[in-house]
């Protein structure tokens, strides 16, 4: 009984095949490890030391923005979208909403501190009385880097299921939320200026 012979070429293909699969299966797990320590990474980098905010709650599934529009002082109306490639720290407030009105000047300092970072601060106001009582709130208070935003039918709040005031969005800049926090807080406190750096600074 005889045996076939593999020839020399059929064997060198069946090498290279099996070289060949053997390298895709490694690139596939290296892209894999890189992609788990890559998440792994960008959730270490968004969840605050104790202490940094009395309530935090990281966001689940990277779920898109509302788009619901923001009144700007002039008038228009623009979408989050419109900051999409820039991270965002979004604040709502009310003038009637005494924690609101104490961090307000925080996040005015904080606005100043986190621009060479690329990191917008929009603080909306959710006054039914829309931009007047808004822009008047910014004079006297001599808020000057915060602008003047507006969301008088408390829409863009709903979407985001806020459930009250003052409550802050952080969204990274594919236009996601990574997290938020309910209350007041001391934004532009050295270690809130770092947490937002690392949870929402370049390269996140």
């Amino acid at each position: 009984m005889s045996q076939r012979r593999l020839s020399t070429g059929k064997i060198v293909t069946f090498l290279l095949t099996g070289f060949a699969v053997g390298g895709l299966a490694l690139m596939l797990a290296k892209d894999f490890a890189t992609g788990l320590a890559d998440k792994t990474a960008g959730a270490q980098a968004c969840t605050p030391a104790s202490g940094v905010f009395k309530s935090y709650a990281a966001a689940s599934g990277n779920a898109k923005v509302p788009e619901h529009p923001i009144t700007t002082i002039d008038g228009a109306e623009r979408p989050l979208s419109a900051w999409r490639g820039r991270p965002v720290v979004l604040n709502f407030w009310a003038t009637w909403c005494a924690p609101c009105v104490k961090e307000m000047p925080a996040l005015d300092r904080l606005h100043n501190i986190l621009k060479a970072d690329g990191i917008a601060v929009l603080a909306v106001s959710e006054d039914r009385e829309g931009l007047p009582v808004a822009k008047k709130f910014h004079d006297v208070n001599k808020l000057r880097d915060l602008a003047v935003m507006a969301d008088p039918k408390g829409a863009l709040l709903r979407g985001f299921n806020g459930q009250g005031l003052p409550t802050t969005i952080l969204i990274d800049k594919r236009g996601r939320e990574v997290g938020r926090v309910t209350g007041a807080a001391e934004w532009d406190a050295p270690e809130t200026v770092g947490f937002l750096k690392d949870c929402l600074g370049k390269g996140k």
